[in-house]
């Protein structure tokens, strides 16, 4: 068995290795746990060494090897009992593509498409309007303390979009806040804020998010509005309803000659207009998913950079 470490960041550096190609958040939430747990241990016994401290809790906490496997056993139980339950497995293409009408996870990415016009636009407001503030009173007194403040509520930020991320897009997100080693100095720990890649792969996501929300959003409406449109206007002609809501003769469906269309030749409009409804599912389940890598990639430090 392999000797316990004799510091604290000794024995964060052998859990971060115990657990190596493990998913990044579940390593950033290890790592903050394991740490605070130390570090209260530390606390309560002032005459012990960090070494007595964590010899002394290696038979309750565990070793890092002991923790690593348990973080694994437990993400793999709690993603389990967390997962929303899918649709049937279908084997002919038919049931795969309308089976996409039992998946929550279709209509939660859809609506984050349409969410993420508000978050994209408070997003990219925060960041432009307070990096531009604080780096503009940079060379005055109040200009640093106001880029730290920035840079932590951009940390913060980007947990809350995290949890948003997890819980409607189905991507595993740090559930804790970014791992910081202690015992350095202010000046330091300022400085690791600055030089961390993710600090900036964070304020990048988030000016981002400010296209992508205004795409996802025009996507969305475009295609449900155009889906419904192509449902409803065939049912209002058929049963007489276009014309008492909107008058004789105002509401006229053409097709591509210009032919008014009427009667079983409206049949089309109708099929696809449901097929739309199930293209447009399909196309924000998978936008989620591509969101979620995205999210993922960038708000995520990754082993690399710990």
């Amino acid at each position: 068995m392999n000797s316990l470490p004799r510091t604290i960041p000794e024995y964060l550096d052998h859990l971060r290795r115990a657990l190596a190609g493990a998913d990044p958040a579940m390593i950033q939430d290890a790592l903050y746990d394991a740490e605070e747990y130390l570090r209260s241990e530390l606390a309560e016994n002032p005459g012990k060494s960090e070494a007595e401290v964590i010899a002394a809790v290696a038979s309750s906490y565990g070793a890092p090897e002991e923790v690593a496997d348990i973080y694994r056993d437990t993400e793999v139980t709690v993603q389990t009992a967390l997962r929303a339950p899918g649709p049937a497995v279908r084997r002919s293409l038919a049931g795969r593509f309308f089976g996409v009408a039992a998946d929550p996870r279709a209509y939660a990415s859809l609506f984050y498409m349409v969410l993420a016009l508000a978050t994209g636009i408070f997003y990219f407001t925060w960041v432009v309007a307070g990096f531009s503030t604080a780096a503009g009173l940079s060379v005055t007194i109040v200009g640093i303390p106001l880029l730290i403040l920035f840079f932590g509520s951009v940390r913060v930020l980007s947990l809350v979009e995290g949890r948003i991320v997890e819980v409607m897009l189905g991507e595993r997100m740090p559930r804790r806040p970014l791992y910081s080693v202690r015992g350095r100095s202010i000046w330091q720990r300022i400085g690791d804020m600055f030089t961390d890649p993710r600090t900036w792969s964070t304020l990048l996501y988030m000016v981002l998010m400010l296209p992508l929300g205004i795409a996802y959003f025009t996507l969305t409406t475009a295609l449900v509005v155009s889906a419904i449109t192509f449902v409803l206007a065939p049912l209002g002609a058929w049963t007489g309803l276009a014309e008492r809501w909107f008058g004789p003769g105002d509401v006229v469906l053409r097709g591509f000659n210009g032919a008014p269309l009427d009667g079983w030749a409206l049949v089309p409009v109708l099929l696809v207009g449901v097929l739309l409804l199930f293209v447009t599912l399909h196309l924000a389940r998978a936008i989620g998913r591509g969101h979620g890598l995205l999210a993922k990639h960038l708000l995520v430090k990754t082993a690399q950079y710990s």
